[in-house]
C-alpha cells in the first residue's frame, strides 16, 4: 500500500467513525465535574440536550453558542445544556481544569461532566477529538439530531438555537396525545310559535 493510499484509508476510517444525525446514542457514565462521583448524562431520554464536548485545552471555543442559548433561557422541564471536559486530551493539570469547570459551573448554571478515559469520543464515535470541541443536540428519542466540531459561530448558532426549540416542543416518545375536545351539541331548533289566538280587535268567523 502506497503512502497516499494509507493516508486515505486513514481518513475514511476517522470519517466513518463520526457520529452520524439520526443515529441513536446511549447514555454514558461520566464523572461529576464538582465532587468527581460517577455520573451519567441527567435528563437524558426525557429532554432535549446541548452537549459540550471539549478538550480542556479550549474550554471556551464555543462559548458563543453557550451564551447563545443560555440567553433564550430555555424551560428546564425540557432541555438540559451540559460541558463535558476532555481529561484525557488535555495538557493541562487536573487542578487547574478543575477551577475552569468550577467557573464555567458558576457562569451558566448548568451542568459540567469530566472525561478522563475518552468515553464520550469511544461509545459515540467521534473520533480524534484532541484540541477540539464537539458539540451534539441529541433529542428525547436519545438520537442524535445534530453534530459538529470546531468553532461554531454566526448562522450555524442561529440554526442550533432553532433546532433545539423545535425540538422542545415535540412530545417525549411514549406520550400520550393531547385530548381533542369533543364537538360541543348542536342546539335543538326553536319550538314554531302558536297559531295567535283571535283578539277582539278582530272577532272570531
Amino acid at each position: 500500500m502506497t503512502r497516499l493510499s494509507a493516508v486515505l484509508v486513514a481518513a475514511l476510517s476517522v470519517s466513518a467513525l463520526a457520529a452520524e444525525v439520526g443515529k441513536e446514542v446511549k447514555n454514558v457514565e461520566l464523572r461529576d465535574g464538582t465532587t468527581d462521583k460517577p455520573a451519567p448524562f441527567p435528563g437524558f431520554g426525557q429532554k432535549v440536550l446541548t452537549i459540550f464536548y471539549n478538550d480542556a485545552d479550549v474550554a471556551d471555543l464555543n462559548d458563543p453558542l453557550a451564551d447563545a442559548l443560555k440567553a433564550k433561557n430555555l424551560d428546564e422541564s425540557k432541555y438540559q445544556g451540559i460541558g463535558v471536559a476532555n481529561l484525557a486530551d488535555s495538557k493541562a493539570p487536573n487542578f487547574i481544569i478543575k477551577s475552569v469547570v468550577r467557573g464555567k459551573i458558576e457562569k451558566y448554571k448548568s451542568v459540567i461532566l469530566t472525561d478522563p478515559d475518552r468515553l464520550v469520543a469511544k461509545e459515540w464515535a467521534l473520533g480524534d477529538c484532541n484540541n477540539d470541541s464537539v458539540v451534539l443536540v441529541i433529542g428525547k428519542d436519545k438520537k442524535v439530531a445534530h453534530v459538529q466540531r470546531g468553532a461554531i459561530r454566526g448562522k450555524d448558532i442561529e440554526t442550533i438555537v432553532a433546532l433545539v426549540e423545535k425540538l422542545m416542543a415535540e412530545p417525549a416518545p411514549g406520550a400520550a396525545p393531547a385530548p381533542v375536545a369533543a364537538p360541543a351539541p348542536e342546539a335543538a331548533p326553536p319550538a314554531p310559535a302558536p297559531d295567535a289566538a283571535p283578539t277582539a280587535a278582530q272577532p272570531a268567523p
